[in-house]
């Protein structure tokens, strides 16, 4: 019986039982929610997420590269928007092609730090599902420095990731392989869906997009173990160990609804034993439609975030 029907069979009750159906109006509404990702509550989520505004998060940078810590900046843009199933972008008309059309968590996040005489630009892209119990079906990375750019590529087709990496060393070239496990990458967004949708325990991951270009590692599943622990003051965090590369991320994140991010940690053991560890501390957070504010009038609004 659906919710509609459900309302219908009480309206034709008598007194008592409409009264008795409406004590449990509360109670149905809850039941009745669409949502497929278990701990996502829709209304409160909507309310926030669906204001058409984006979620700018500016942190204080501690870059490891090279073996010395560089300052620098990170951005944390969370936004929602319609994803093409068939194409994997952002769809410009949803209404259009509704049966097309995925609402979806991007993160849009960069680095900005310098080595030396010459500066590194970073950016991620991560587009997960609100809804559909899938991994992301789409994440990007490049990496830009003087010396010249990486780009990586995921795309979920067929139960699998089809990875594209183009890099300017020869070791690494351009290249296409397959894997299949959740990447690293996706906790943020999980996290801030609702943290109960990241898994405790023992498990394969894909690293950081951005680590793995860092470390000049192969890009392929690795096993990790991931702890989930409170803090006190509402605060909690994840943990992520990775054995094999030595490789460990703590994301540090409020309690409680929209559980924004606070802060980052990346710890790499190299194989001589030295720890090259990053940090990252949020500053400014602030909800801005961004692309409606594109005027000269508007850039005092980067040194309202820090920028």
């Amino acid at each position: 019986m659906t919710c509609f029907d459900m309302k219908i069979a009480h309206s034709d009750s008598g007194f008592l039982k409409s009264l008795y159906f409406l004590s449990l109006i509360p109670l149905l509404l809850f039941s009745c929610k669409t949502s497929s990702r278990d701990g996502v509550e829709e209304e409160q989520f909507a309310k926030y997420w669906y204001q058409g505004k984006a979620e700018i998060n500016v942190f204080e940078l501690k870059q490891s590269r090279y073996g010395e810590v560089r300052d620098g900046k990170a951005v944390m843009i969370f936004v929602t928007e319609d994803f093409s199933k068939k194409k994997q972008v952002k769809l410009d008309d949803p209404a259009a092609n509704p049966s097309d059309a995925q609402k979806v968590m991007k993160l849009n996040m960069t680095r900005e730090f310098v080595t030396g005489v010459y500066p590194y630009q970073t950016m991620l892209s991560v587009f997960t599902p609100v809804a559909d119990e899938i991994y992301s079906p789409k994440i990007t990375s490049s990496v830009t420095e003087w010396c010249g750019q990486s780009f990586s590529q995921l795309n979920l087709r067929s139960g699998g990731y089809q990875v594209k990496q183009f890099s300017y060393f020869e070791s690494e070239g351009d290249s296409e392989t397959k894997i299949n496990a959740m990447p690293e990458d996706e906790l943020f967004n999980r996290i801030r869906l609702s943290p109960e949708l990241v898994t405790a325990g023992e498990q394969l991951l894909v690293p950081s997009l951005t680590f793995q270009r860092f470390a000049h590692i192969p890009l392929k599943p690795e096993n990790a173990e991931i702890i989930k622990r409170e803090l006190g003051s509402n605060q909690a965090e994840i943990e992520v160990t990775y054995s094999g590369i030595g490789r460990k991320l703590t994301i540090r994140y409020q309690q409680f609804f929209p559980y924004e991010i606070l802060a980052f940690q990346e710890i790499w053991t190299k194989e001589d034993g030295k720890n090259e560890i990053t940090t990252a501390t949020r500053t400014t957070m602030k909800m801005l439609d961004y692309w409606n504010q594109n005027g000269k009038a508007f850039e005092p609004l980067r040194e309202d975030l820090g920028l």
